[in-house]
């Protein structure tokens, strides 16, 4: 197993662990933690494959469906432990994108996209899972509210970084981890601090 798949499982059971414990925090039942989890996990991975023109790599790895399965479980035997649900949302949603904006930008440079390309690629990657997540939820998606403390803009710097280590040739693990974690400290400090993107004055 390669450095890049324990990556990207590690992402897909960090997201699955958000669309479960939101499903909680929605009062769903276990079938729609599943589906929950599953659309979460997956959503932006297949987005993304669709959009390379490859077969979704969720309908060929079998660990794909079982992983946000396993987090399923994990939630719903555990979330009573989890003092505060929504925060916890939040956390492991901030460490889903950072993991998968990687991801998603080092597999559309592996298929040739240039670097802005694959830039945008690998940040709707990164966020689109959570906003199906959020419309199946019933609420506005993330991304898209005014309210929000930086959702996009973390997953573009770590995808950024991506591309950047790839025009120089740095191309290490470690700058995967370190492009995931600056993605996943910035996204946190947006939430503690009440960091939002600009808006247009009216």
């Amino acid at each position: 197993m390669n450095a890049s798949l324990i990556l990207e499982l590690v992402g897909i059971f960090a997201f699955a662990l958000s669309g479960a414990s939101l499903a909680v925090e929605r009062d769903f039942d276990l079938v729609g933690m599943a589906v929950l989890a599953e659309t979460t996990a997956l959503g932006g991975g297949v987005l993304r494959d669709v959009l390379l023109g490859t077969t979704p790599a969720a309908f060929s790895q079998p660990a794909y469906l079982v992983t946000p399965l396993v987090a399923t479980a994990v939630v719903f035997v555990w979330h009573r432990r989890l003092e505060r649900v929504a925060r916890f949302v939040l956390v492991v949603d901030a460490a889903g994108v950072g993991l998968f904006c990687v991801v998603g930008t080092q597999k559309a440079l592996l298929f040739g996209l240039a670097g802005l390309p694959a830039v945008i690629l690998g940040a709707t990657s990164a966020v689109g899972g959570g906003v199906l997540r959020d419309l199946l939820a019933r609420q506005d998606p993330t991304v898209l509210r005014k309210d929000s403390q930086m959702y996009a803009i973390p997953a573009l710097l770590g995808a950024t970084v991506i591309a950047l280590g790839q025009w120089a040739r740095i191309d290490t693990p470690t700058l995967a981890v370190g492009a995931a974690a600056v993605t996943f400290a910035l996204r946190m400090l947006a939430l503690r601090y009440n960091w939002r993107a600009p808006h247009p004055r009216r």
